[in-house]
């Protein structure tokens, strides 16, 4: 009970009860992602696998130009709820300073199995490079379990992708990076996982693997996140460190597991400007 307790974001928000948090972050995400695709120019539901939920949003910048950066969203909802559809919130202000945002959708559990997770997000960045010769540097931006895909991203073995992506850099919010304490939690009630899968698609043992060594990473965790989700980002920015990856850890004051991330909407927001 301890551990599902710690595994419980929405226990730990000050701000709203546990049920009001999850369904004001649903509406907040939501939202964001309406007015975006209202005011940017969008290619939306872009197909980059056969799969039903292989599909991209891409938010082109605002300014025409041959190349821009992008970031790549990765959403989160435990492996099995949000999608790319609640995925563009962040994209205002980026794409005002000539900044592609691309939100990346992949088969949410129970249909998706881990490793197949892993594989989509990994296969949508190869189809960016494949598609868009236009990009000059990929930066990585994932949200809880879509902090854990991002974090997989790094560790791509990608010789067997025929592209290696030019990742400059990853943004990691309130991630989850040792799959192991969730197997015995009702998170791996629809995942499934057992204890080979939850080690192989664990970021924190794969790190020696993280490349490249000029991706600049930042582990960001809120204040109001569990301990658990606090400890899990301390020791994965560790050991990064220790790998010799370019690191940093930002412990954002007043803010849950929840809004850290829904305020990238906010131009001023330090997320965003980072």
């Amino acid at each position: 009970q301890a551990l599902e307790d710690q595994y419980s974001p929405s226990r730990w928000s000050p701000r709203l009860d546990r049920d009001a948090i999850i369904g004001a972050h649903l509406a907040e995400t939501a939202a964001g992602t309406e007015r975006a695709r209202a005011s940017t120019r969008t290619s939306l539901h872009v197909p980059y696998g056969s799969g039903d939920g292989e599909k991209l949003d891409i938010y082109f910048p605002t300014e025409t130009c041959a190349t821009f950066p992008v970031l790549v969203y990765i959403h989160g909802g435990y492996w099995q709820c949000l999608s790319k559809d609640e995925s563009g919130f962040a994209a205002p202000p980026l794409v005002a300073q000539g900044v592609a945002v691309v939100a990346v959708g992949y088969d949410t559990a129970p249909k998706g199995h881990m490793d197949t997770m892993v594989l989509q997000v990994r296969r949508s960045l190869a189809f960016l490079v494949e598609q868009y010769p236009g990009i000059r540097g990929i930066y990585l931006c994932g949200h809880s379990a879509g902090a854990h895909l991002a974090a997989m991203v790094l560790s791509t073995d990608w010789t067997e992708f025929r592209v290696v992506p030019d990742i400059k850099g990853a943004v990691l919010v309130s991630g989850v990076y040792d799959l192991e304490p969730i197997l015995d939690t009702y998170v791996n009630d629809a995942l499934n996982m057992s204890r080979e899968v939850a080690q192989r698609n664990s970021p924190m043992r794969h790190v020696a693997l993280v490349v490249p060594a000029a991706c600049e990473v930042l582990v960001a965790v809120a204040q109001h996140d569990s301990p658990e989700f606090r400890r899990q980002s301390q020791e994965y920015s560790q050991a990064l460190r220790a790998a010799g990856c370019s690191v940093s850890l930002l412990d954002l004051a007043g803010v849950d597991h929840f809004d850290i991330i829904e305020k990238l909407s906010e131009d001023s927001y330090v997320l965003t400007q980072v």
